[in-house]
């Protein structure tokens, strides 16, 4: 299943340039629509849903991978206030963590470590640190890792 943007984009390197192309990759467009193979908003739900229980990741990662498939901006919201509105998201992050089989640090090398992962898995650094409070990381290694929440982050 892919977005109507994918779609074009890959079509687009596969017909002649000009105006014909465009023409065959709007009717192709049209056809597949008509027909209900291509849907933005079937396709960012069901690419939310599975990120979020077969992955479990966070809303921030699914939000930025939609974007990046060309999904509209209002549909991403509307598909992620409904698929993330009730979850938890600090359980959530603590089922990514089991997935990926990272337990507790025992270094600042690995706390580092837990951090940039959840972070790239989209959970937020004050869940992220939250857990690590409740690890009982020392709170040296997470004064040393401050400088993550100045960053900026894509979402």
């Amino acid at each position: 299943m892919r977005s109507e943007a994918d779609l074009r984009r890959l079509m687009k390197s596969r017909v002649e340039p000009g105006t014909r192309g465009d023409t065959a990759i709007e009717a192709v467009i049209l056809r597949l629509r008509e027909h209900g193979y291509l849907d933005d908003a079937a396709f960012a739900e069901a690419y939310a849903r599975l990120r979020q229980e077969n992955e479990k990741l966070g809303v921030r990662r699914v939000r930025q991978d939609l974007q990046q498939k060309g999904v509209g901006s209002e549909l991403i919201a509307e598909t992620l206030e409904a698929r993330y509105g009730q979850t938890n998201e600090e359980a959530l992050a603590r089922e990514h963590l089991e997935r990926k089989r990272l337990r507790k640090p025992e270094n600042e090398k690995e706390t580092a470590r837990i951090v940039r992962r959840l972070v790239a898995a989209g959970f937020s650094t004050g869940v992220i640190y939250k857990i690590l409070r409740q690890w009982d990381v020392p709170e040296e290694e997470l004064a040393a890792l401050d400088n993550f929440e100045d960053e900026p982050h894509e979402e």
